[in-house]
């Protein structure tokens, strides 16, 4: 009888508390929100079962009533571009008012770091921080995050309009496009910044787009689950060795220390490599060289590599360097005499790690110990131990397929928007992923555009810059024999095979020390160029310089030619001679090239390759040097002359 009782309480009770489900919305419908112009305008979220939903907003009212599993959703018309309003939803006794409205044109800005690069430490930071004061241009920011399944509703975030206060923040190359757009169409623009630095391709895809079945894709799941586990517990046992101490201790520096309970460890190497993956942490690296007096007295320059993502650094107890949130910056510290002593030196390093890989990695000649008159030896006995620990699996899920798309991307959807832009690539510019990246890539946007049920849905690139990745194999001569960049590069420029599509080419704004080059404003300002031209109708602009159409030979000689705006071909530095190009036989060994400008055609030869019959420009990771260009100084893109 007494549960007969609870059975009909509970099922009295239930409506009641399907009833208190409060009214919830996307966070994307939250103050400041911008919202995609001339489209009707989606609106939903969830509320309690059966509740009655109604929107108002600009003089325009729609309602929907939620189902059984609290979802509801509904349509406003379309609006022009205007603002600020103020949208309204009830449900029940529930209201929501969402302030300072604006409608205008809003872009999805995703991919990786280059993306995700903020205002603040670009090469026009002072500049673009002290001249932001548009009410009218807005930017939201995704909160790194992943899942196993598609999620309904974004981890955070919220809009917040250019100014001072806020800008530095922002994507660098979502604002410079941003600010573009604003000049030239007098609207308001909104950037829904979307992006987690080093991820890859494959997990901005989801299972589809993938072509996985939901078994497929839940054994990967699987699978990645029993790894990650076992790699977590791994790691714990490692590390259960060293009780925790204060993370701003400096006991370790000291210049006499017993580190006989410390590990050795491989240095330059990130120390998930070295068996410590899944590792956040405050560690500590000791290592020594010895000094004669006369080395000691005239001091000493310390190469300590490229360490992720913070350090400070001591000789023999006392400070001589510190960077903060450098990953991939080399550290190089002067050492004065005052800190040396003739014989064995102590050094200590505390390295902070927030994410991702983490210690003293780059190349081994970063890591040495340099005399005054020049002489580099390497530190010996490189030792480790942990401060604090924090040891997680979540640690590269930006690498694993679906998970970013199912957090950070179908959360927004069908949110309209005017179209996407997307710098992603230097993940997956390896072996053969590079190649297959030309598959991905066209299915991703295919994908992307399906979801938002807009197959025309304008979708603009950025080809990877240059920078010297050290993955190009060469031949004896220095030529190159494979060069996955250069690949991966032409796996994207595959894509512009897809309507509604445009490329902005960076070879020329690249840092070969630095895979994060610091002008973003070129590169969205070249993706603003791509926009005016396929989503705003300025058919007439030059949007990207010239772009290989065919080859003949002629004797010794090749001719290739190029579609170029006004049939016009140059250099950057000016002259006729352009650089970067190489021709080769029907062996395919490449050599370089000399090359000349005639009309809008570039005629190679070579005094090794008697009969050329194949070409190609800027086949290299680093090619910066190659400066073939239109009249408008857009950069030519690297390619091939055949299919391989």
């Amino acid at each position: 009888m007494k549960q007969r009782l609870f059975l009909l309480l509970l099922a009295w009770l239930a409506p009641l508390c399907a009833m208190a489900a409060p009214l919830e919305l996307p966070l994307l419908f939250s103050d400041g929100a911008v919202l995609q112009r001339d489209r009707p305008l989606p609106v939903w979220g969830s509320a309690a079962p059966g509740a009655q939903v109604q929107v108002e907003f600009a003089g325009h009212r729609a309602s929907a009533v939620a189902g059984a599993d609290g979802r509801w959703s509904l349509q406003l018309p379309a609006q022009p571009a205007g603002g600020p309003q103020v949208l309204v939803v009830r449900a029940g006794s529930e209201q929501r008012r969402i302030a300072d409205v604006l409608v205008g044109e809003v872009w999805l800005a995703s991919g990786q770091s280059n993306m995700e690069w903020p205002v603040a430490t670009s090469l026009h930071a002072a500049e673009d921080i002290a001249g932001a004061n548009d009410p009218l241009l807005r930017h939201f920011k995704v909160p790194k995050s992943w899942a196993a399944t598609p999620q309904a509703q974004l981890a955070g975030g919220q809009w917040l309009a250019a100014s001072p206060q806020h800008v530095g923040e922002f994507s660098a190359v979502g604002y410079a496009f941003a600010r573009e757009l604003r000049q030239v169409l007098d609207v308001p623009v909104g950037i829904i910044d979307s992006t987690w630095g080093g991820s890859a391709i494959e997990a901005w895809m989801d299972a589809s787009m993938l072509g996985l079945d939901a078994a497929e894709l839940e054994a990967r799941m699987a699978e990645r689950r029993a790894e990650d586990a076992r790699t977590e517990a791994a790691t714990r046992e490692r590390v259960a060795r060293w009780p925790a101490v204060d993370p701003d201790s400096e006991a370790f520096a000291a210049a006499e220390l017993d580190d006989a309970d410390w590990a050795s460890i491989a240095v330059p190497a990130l120390w998930e490599t070295e068996g410590y993956a899944g590792m956040d942490v405050v560690a500590w690296y000791r290592a020594h060289f010895e000094l004669t007096g006369a080395e000691a007295a005239a001091g000493v320059t310390l190469g300590l590599g490229q360490i992720d993502d913070s350090d400070v650094a001591w000789v023999n107890g006392q400070r001589v360097g510190a960077t903060t949130n450098a990953y991939n910056v080399p550290r190089v510290y002067r050492v004065p005499a005052a800190a040396l002593k003739p014989g064995r030196n102590a050094v200590a390093v505390r390295v902070e790690d927030t994410g991702g890989g983490g210690g003293i990695a780059g190349a081994p000649g970063e890591v040495f110990v340099e005399t005054k008159g020049g002489r580099r030896r390497a530190l010996e006995g490189w030792r480790f131990r942990t401060a604090t620990v924090v040891v997680s699996a979540d640690e590269g899920k930006n690498q694993i397929e679906t998970l970013l798309y199912n957090a950070m991307v179908h959360p927004l959807q069908p949110y309209p928007l005017a179209g996407v832009i997307w710098y992603q690539g230097e993940a997956n510019a390896r072996d053969d992923a590079a190649f297959r990246y030309r598959g991905q890539f066209k299915a991703m946007i295919e994908g992307w555009r399906g979801a938002w049920r807009s197959p025309a849905m304008p979708f603009l690139w950025v080809q990877l810059a240059a920078f010297h990745s050290g993955d190009d194999r060469l031949h004896a001569d220095g030529t190159v024999a494979d060069s996955p960049w250069a690949t991966l590069r032409e796996s994207q420029s595959a894509a512009l095979v897809l309507p509604v599509t445009a490329q902005a080419v960076s070879i020329d704004v690249g840092d070969s020390h630095d895979i994060h080059p610091r002008d973003k404003r070129t590169v969205g300002h070249r993706l603003a160029l791509g926009a005016r031209r396929f989503a705003y109708g300025e058919r007439d602009l030059v949007h990207s310089g010239p772009v290989f159409r065919a080859a003949r030979p002629q004797g010794r000689e090749l001719v290739l030619e190029f579609d170029a705006a006004g049939g016009v071909l140059a250099t950057r530095g000016g002259g006729n001679a352009p650089r970067g190009f190489e021709v080769a036989g029907k062996d395919g060994r490449f050599h370089p090239a000399e090359a000349r400008i005639e009309g809008d055609t570039v005629v190679l030869r070579s005094a090794k390759v008697r009969q050329p019959a194949m070409a190609r420009y800027a086949w290299k990771d680093d090619p910066g040097e190659a400066d073939l260009v239109g009249q408008d100084g857009l950069p030519a893109s690297p390619f091939r002359t055949q299919a391989w």
